[in-house]
């Protein structure tokens, strides 16, 4: 073979290498780090919408503390995934009265809630605890009054919670950082 030809399957066996490298690269970051999460319904109105589309941090979890008021992509019913906020922690007593939170008694301002967001009553009792156990969480929509979360379908499991909400990247006139 000359020379010639020998350098130009040299030069292609390269760039099929760069290309597949590449792919495995954009795969890993996308199944482990970081992913797209759609909100799908209304129940995270007014900080999320209908349609908007986030970046979910994947990875962080793994190594970061869950925290009240985090924004969460929660596995549900193998298909689907819902977006909800982090109310109560494990070993935490909750509780709505009139509309307030209480964390072990204690009264709590929820300051990303609309004024006109109502919270029926409810207590952690409600789904049969008295306090939340190890590795599961409370979550709730932002929108109470029209939200699938824990007083229906109960506490979620910590394996359950597949990453953060970080960033709204869709509609491009609503990008923002979701603290």
């Amino acid at each position: 073979m000359s020379r010639g030809i020998l350098l130009k399957i040299k030069s292609i066996t390269n760039n099929i290498f760069q290309y597949l490298l590449t792919i495995i690269i954009v795969i890993f970051i996308c199944v482990y780090v970081i992913s797209l999460q759609q909100v799908v319904g209304s129940s995270m109105n007014s900080t999320l919408k209908d349609g908007d589309i986030a970046l979910l941090n994947k990875f962080g979890y793994h190594f970061f503390e869950i925290k009240r008021n985090d924004i969460v992509s929660i596995a549900y019913e193998d298909t689907k995934y819902l977006v909800k906020r982090i109310i109560g922690l494990p070993g935490e007593k909750i509780e709505y009265k009139d509309n307030i939170l209480y964390v072990n008694d204690v009264g709590y301002y929820e300051k990303f809630l609309s004024k006109e967001t109502k919270t029926d009553d409810f207590s952690i009792k409600d789904l049969g605890y008295d306090v939340i156990p190890k590795n599961m969480y409370l979550v709730l929509g932002d929108n109470r009054e029209d939200s699938l979360d824990s007083r229906e379908i109960g506490l979620i499991k910590e394996e359950d919670i597949q990453g953060k909400v970080f960033l709204r990247i869709w509609p491009l006139n609503k990008i923002t950082l979701i603290p």
